[in-house]
Order: structure tokens, then C-alpha cells, then sequence
């Protein structure tokens, strides 16, 4: 037993004394304007649907939404994306009879041509939701209650599975509004607004039709030059009708006693036909919120770019629809977080191909979208090496350049403030000549640098005492002036070094200049550093 039946017993004998009776006048259009009734001017529903106008508006937005997948999107809330999931079957297949495409058509259709669309949800055994059927408007009817609860009065409808009138909550039922100017409830069409031109234009084209049967000839009198009585009038107009209307009009009419044919009723052309059509399509067409060019009214927009058409056909007209169905589908169906239902734009929004494969490279190259991604798009298959997106190893980012910014600035202040000049490596070297000569040992050379330089590490100062222990300190006496060294053997055929003997001189200069390039060699690793 479905939930429909299980509470309709039930419902029948609590509501009893409070529901709203039904009416039935919210499917009826009684007044386009205050004081039509009167007037005798009325909005016939068949006869506005019929017209061609109403008609190219309705089916072009019902086929455009109707033919959009409907997705069960999961949000993934730590990379901040939504990824599609497995479709609920009763979205795939809605009832035994409909294909989504046709159950949304009607839905679609059901919403703009009364403003209201209900959907009834048949459960199974388990409470599980496993058909939706799209009711006749006509025959629902919104209950309220004291309390503020809302039900709904459902008429018999077979394919539905309704066989008697029911009243189900409104969680049974899926309730879609166009607009609800006067009741939260009650939504209306904007048939509301463009009735009368629907009107205006079908009665424009019933007397072109018409005019045309007569042969684009208008109807006139006879006039006679002088008075004649009531029974020629008769015979005349008599004779006339027999002999030069209906499939006799254009025969070539004879007559006598000086009678005239003189037309009455304007011409097509003096009674501005064309434009009269033209101005009732234009404001069903701003009505429904449709570009005109999309139903053929005015000439095609000139702009070479059917990607900013269709946006704009779709932020004007579509994308209100879409969001409220989407929206009552997430609760009807009662998809939990962090689910949501959408309908898949990439039909409707699809661009030339020319601009859409621009889009494609630029989105690979900008490094956003991998290849295979803009594949799919083709219906492509994927390629090896094809799911990762690609940058060039230029490239860097904001905060990659910020960064390096930063390192460059603190360089600068680096080498600026580890810069020696000439005075600092002089005392520098004199430090280290005094302690090679012996004249101050090197513990006291090692403080003596640390306590001058104090931007040098333990290391480095370290690396420049070291030489210094392959020195033997000069005598106090001062007979020389470098370290004891020992020579190497020396070939007779060679000839000295130096006449006078001056060695140690020579390797005391060559000792100092290697220390000063090495202090200098020094200062710049570290700095680079």
C-alpha cells in the first residue's frame, strides 16, 4: 500500500470541518483587466496556447531545459569542488511512461502555461521514493490549515494511479511556482501578462484569413443614383450575393440604372497587418523573456558569438527555472548533504567550434584544465600522460616572486654589511703577518680576529689561522725576518732563486697575497650564500 492510500483515510476524517473546500477557480482566468467580464473580453487558454507566438515560446524553453542531464553532484569541501556522483534511477527513468526529457518537458510546460507544477512522489515498500508523476493542474488543489500545515486535494488521474480524489501532505507532493504575486501558494503564468496579445493576435490572423478567402477584396455597397424602394434593395443585394460572392467572387459584375460598387473596409496593408503581429509576438516575447530572434520575431543579432547568445538567453530566461527545479528536487527527493542536483549546462551553453577550441588551449596553457579534461568535453578518449594539467618551468608564482624578492632584498643587506674594505683586510693581514713572524701568538691572532671581525664564524677564522702552523716563528732577535722553512732539493743545474738570497722574503709576499685573495674568495661565498 503506497503512501497516498495509507493517508488518505486518515486525512479525510481529521480534515473534515477545517481544509479549504475546493473551488476549482485558480486553473480559470476570469479577468485580464478590471471590468473585462463585463466587457465580455476574455483570455481563452486553448485559443492564447494555440498562437504561434505562445506556442514557439513555451516548447523552445520547455525543450531547451528539458533536454539537460540532471547530476547528482557531491561537493568535496577540502579542495572546494563539486564532483559528480551516481544518478539517482528515478531521475534516469521518473515513471513507467516518461523519459527524464519528456517528464521535464511537461514539467516545464506545466509551469509556464498555468504557473504551477505538481509533482507526486510514489514510494515503495520501504518509504523509498521510486516514481515521480507530473499531475493535471486543473485538477490539484493547495489546502491549508489552521496551523499553517499545507495539503494538497488530489482529483482522480489514472496514469497516475489515482483512483479516487485523495489529500496528501505536502511532503507527497513537489510543488513548482512561476511567479506568486498574490499567494505564496499560487503561482501564475505569464500568460497573465501577454494574454491579451495572444488574443489580439489570433483575431488578427482569423480576418487575414478572412480577407484572403475573399480574394484580398474587402466588402461594399451599391449605391443607386436615386431613391429606390425597400424591395429592389432586396432583390439587388439578393442578386448580388447569388451571382458575386462566395465561389462566384471576381466574376465580372453588370449591372444597370446607374448603380455604383464602392468599397467599405480597409485593406491589409492600410490596417498595418504585418506590424499589429509583429508588435503582439514582441510583448509575448518580453513576457516570456525570450530573445526575439529565438522564435524568428526581428533580424539576428549581427554578433559573431553564439557563447554570449546563449549566456544571455540563459541569465535572462533559463536560469530562474533551472534553479527553482533544481532546488525542488533537492528537497522533494530528499538528497542529503553534501548532495545536490544539477542540471548539466554544457549542452545549453555550448560555444563554435572554433572559440570553444581556443578556450580549450588556453585553459591547458593557463594550467587549470589537463588535457584529458578538454577531451571529455570533445568526446575524446583519454591519452597516456593526459589527466595532469601542464605549466612551463618559467613560470612561477605570486608568492614564489614575493619570495624571491624578499631573499634578493636580505642579500643585498648582506653583502653590503659582510663587505671588507682595503683598511679592514689591511688589519686583517697584519693580524696574521704578526702571528706568522711570532710576534703575538696565535691564540692571541684567533681572539684578536673574532673580536674585530665578529661577522667571521669560528669556522672561518679557524681556516685562516691554520697555515700558520707550518711556520716556525722568527727569533726574538730579529736575525730573520720569515719562518724557518725547509727547502727543497735543489738541482745544481737550476739556478738560485734569488742572487742576494733573499727566499724568505719572496715566500713570506706569496704567503700573504695567497691569504688575502683567499679572505676575499671568503667574503664572497659567503655573501653570494
Amino acid at each position: 500500500m503506497n503512501i497516498v492510500t495509507r493517508l488518505s483515510s486518515t486525512l479525510r476524517q481529521k480534515a473534515v470541518g477545517w481544509l479549504a473546500p475546493v473551488t476549482g477557480w485558480w486553473p480559470r482566468w476570469l479577468e485580464t483587466y478590471a471590468g473585462a467580464w463585463q466587457q465580455n473580453v476574455t483570455v481563452d487558454k486553448a485559443t492564447a496556447t494555440a498562437y504561434w507566438a505562445v506556442f514557439a515560446c513555451v516548447t523552445l524553453i520547455a525543450k531547451d531545459i528539458s533536454k539537460l542531464r540532471p547530476l547528482v553532484m557531491q561537493r568535496d569541501r577540502e579542495k572546494k569542488i563539486f564532483l559528480a556522483t551516481d544518478n539517482r534511477p528515478v531521475l534516469r527513468r521518473p515513471n513507467h511512461f516518461q523519459t527524464y526529457i519528456e517528464f521535464f518537458f511537461y514539467w516545464v510546460v506545466s509551469l509556464l502555461l498555468t504557473g504551477n507544477t505538481y509533482v507526486l512522489k510514489r514510494r515503495d515498500d520501504r518509504g523509498f521514493i521510486a516514481a515521480l508523476y507530473v499531475l493535471d493542474p486543473t485538477r490539484v488543489t493547495p489546502l491549508v490549515a489552521p496551523d499553517g500545515s499545507i495539503y494538497y486535494q488530489l482529483n482522480t488521474d489514472n496514469i497516475a494511479n489515482l483512483q479516487q480524489a485523495v489529500n496528501v501532505p505536502a511532503s507527497e507532493i513537489i510543488h513548482d511556482r512561476m511567479y506568486t504575486l498574490y499567494h505564496p501558494l499560487v503561482g501564475l503564468s505569464p500568460l497573465f501578462a501577454c494574454g491579451v496579445a495572444a488574443m489580439q493576435g489570433s483575431a488578427i490572423q482569423n480576418n487575414a484569413t478572412k480577407f484572403f478567402d475573399n480574394m484580398s477584396r474587402p466588402s461594399g455597397i451599391l449605391v443607386a443614383p436615386g431613391p429606390i424602394s425597400q424591395e429592389t434593395a432586396t432583390a439587388l443585394k439578393t442578386s448580388w450575393d447569388t451571382n458575386y460572392s462566395g465561389a462566384n467572387f471576381g466574376k465580372v459584375a453588370v449591372i444597370g440604372d446607374g448603380l455604383k460598387y464602392q468599397a467599405l473596409t480597409v485593406n491589409a496593408a492600410d490596417a498595418q497587418m504585418i506590424e499589429q503581429l509583429k508588435m503582439t509576438a514582441e510583448m509575448i516575447c518580453a513576457c516570456f523573456h525570450v530573445p526575439g530572434y529565438k522564435i524568428g520575431v526581428g533580424p539576428m543579432p549581427t554578433v559573431n558569438n553564439t557563447a554570449a547568445l546563449n549566456q544571455q538567453y540563459f541569465d535572462q530566461c533559463l536560469q530562474f527555472i533551472i534553479e527553482k527545479i533544481e532546488l525542488r528536487l533537492d528537497e522533494g527527493l530528499e538528497v542529503p548533504e553534501p548532495f545536490e542536483v544539477w542540471f548539466d549546462l554544457k549542452g545549453l551553453l555550448r560555444m563554435d567550434p572554433e572559440a570553444r577550441y581556443k578556450s580549450h588551449n588556453e585553459a591547458i596553457k593557463g594550467g587549470w584544465m589537463a588535457p584529458d579534461e578538454a577531451r571529455a568535453e570533445e568526446d575524446m578518449p583519454p591519452v597516456a600522460g593526459g589527466a595532469t594539467p601542464y605549466m612551463q618551468q618559467q613560470n612561477y608564482s605570486l608568492a614564489a616572486l614575493a619570495l624571491r624578492d624578499t631573499r634578493d632584498a636580505q642579500a643585498s643587506t648582506d653583502v653590503q654589511a659582510a663587505a671588507m674594505n682595503g683598511a679592514q683586510v689591511t688589519s686583517l693581514q697584519g693580524i696574521i703577518v704578526a702571528a706568522s713572524l711570532g710576534q703575538i701568538p696565535t691564540e692571541t691572532a684567533r681572539a684578536a680576529i673574532g673580536a674585530a671581525f665578529p661577522l667571521l664564524t669560528p669556522t672561518q677564522i679557524d681556516d685562516m689561522i691554520a697555515p700558520l702552523a707550518s711556520f716556525t716563528p722568527a727569533p726574538s732577535d730579529g736575525t730573520s725576518l720569515a719562518p724557518t722553512v725547509t727547502p727543497a732539493p735543489i738541482d745544481e743545474d737550476d739556478e738560485p732563486d734569488d742572487e742576494e738570497g733573499d727566499a724568505p722574503p719572496a715566500v713570506e709576499l706569496g704567503f700573504l697575497l695567497g691569504f688575502r685573495d683567499a679572505v676575499n674568495r671568503e667574503f664572497s661565498v659567503r655573501a653570494s650564500a
